[in-house]
């Protein structure tokens, strides 16, 4: 067995990290907020460009929560949630005492189906229950149909929250991923393109409501010399050493989705001719960041065969996202399914993806093939 484990997707520093946690520390500005909130908080702003606001906050799953906060989401309201995801997409909608409707998959880039999308909230309608928003997801950075699910929801007047959260540094017909939706999402979470080790953000339209993103983040603390509270509030704000970590990050961005691509490539260059193996194609117009990277297989057989042989390397892989309306807290709920998302966990494996990984970590991951 190989002494060394070749993780799914390690966290992985870019050196500049240290100088900004240094000075919190120097500064003595260790608590929750502070200049590397800010800092971090423009970096993002600058990166994605498209005069967006961003809102650092404690975790991806947080910023989707205010999301759903924001676009008025409350007790008994339904919201569509892309199936082929991982549970944070969806907990939140819980969280509000609302409704989640599942919506299945396509079948070129994994991610929720315009077809079933229309057909759910037609029928939703016709029960009385409009969905109060749409749950979209970049699967393993992978865009989303954009123009298509922007036009059924602006027909039927239904706002997109953008769950870009595994999709920062993609691209949508030159636009980054993340200023698609009319909110959106990102993630720092320790296996993300970038890390702060956990962290994530909302990334709103306008000042104004970023402004009561963060008053809810901070315990919606009214104006006031005394603690006064007139709304239900979070402690959700980022803190200025993990942000600190951020600023450090943004900096070898590109650099570490140049990587996360080039892995894939070398994977589907030197698996090219392997029986039952298909890699996912970047539909026209559209740059996945390649945060995993992912393969179908024939079978769930040769799906297992591959992940218990490189188990036994200590080569860690990872079956794809088991579909939400499949989980047992959720199978309760509304599901309108294909059966895509189904095929896509039974045959769908990921690879070891991360940006440190080495030529020799690569080629030991192909051997197992």
């Amino acid at each position: 067995m190989n002494t060394k484990k070749i993780w799914l997707s390690s966290p992985h520093m870019g050196g500049g990290e240290l100088k900004y946690i240094h000075e919190a520390f120097d500064r003595n500005w260790v608590a929750p907020l502070g200049p590397n909130v800010e800092g971090f908080e423009k970096n993002l702003e600058n990166y994605l460009g498209e005069n967006v606001h961003v809102a650092a906050l404690s975790a991806g799953t947080a910023a989707l929560h205010l999301g759903l906060i924001l676009l008025g989401v409350e007790r008994g309201d339904e919201v569509i949630c892309q199936s082929m995801t991982f549970s944070a997409s969806a907990n939140p909608i819980c969280y509000l005492g609302a409704t989640p409707v599942f919506v299945d998959s396509e079948t070129q880039t994994w991610n929720i189906c315009p077809e079933m999308l229309e057909k759910a909230i037609k029928d939703r309608i016709s029960k009385g229950k409009k969905p109060k928003a749409i749950i979209a997801v970049h699967l393993y950075g992978m865009p989303y149909q954009h123009d298509e699910i922007k036009a059924i929801a602006g027909h039927y007047e239904i706002p997109v929250l953008e769950d870009a959260a595994e999709a920062l540094g993609s691209r949508y017909k030159g636009q980054n991923c993340g200023t698609l939706g009319d909110l959106a999402v990102l993630s720092f979470n320790g296996n993300k393109i970038i890390t702060t080790s956990g962290g994530g953000a909302l990334v709103l339209k306008n000042k104004e409501l970023k402004d009561k993103a963060v008053f809810l983040a901070t315990q919606a603390r009214d104006e006031a010399a005394h603690y006064q509270h007139s709304h239900i509030g979070y402690n959700y704000r980022m803190s200025n050493i993990v942000a600190g970590i951020g600023r450090g990050q943004m900096e070898v961005l590109d650099e570490r989705v140049k990587a996360r691509r080039a892995n894939f490539e070398y994977y589907a260059e030197n698996l090219k001719n392997k029986d039952g193996i298909i890699f996912p194609q970047e539909p026209d117009g559209s740059l996945s960041n390649r945060w995993l990277s992912a393969i179908l297989t024939d079978s769930f057989e040769q799906r297992e065969k591959i992940r218990l042989y490189l188990q036994g390397f200590n080569i860690e892989t990872r079956p794809l996202w088991k579909p939400m309306h499949l989980q047992p807290v959720f199978e309760k709920y509304p599901s309108y399914v294909n059966g895509t998302s189904e095929a896509l966990f039974e045959k769908g494996l990921c690879l070891p993806s991360g940006s440190d990984l080495t030529k020799q970590d690569l080629d030991k991951v192909i051997e197992g093939f």
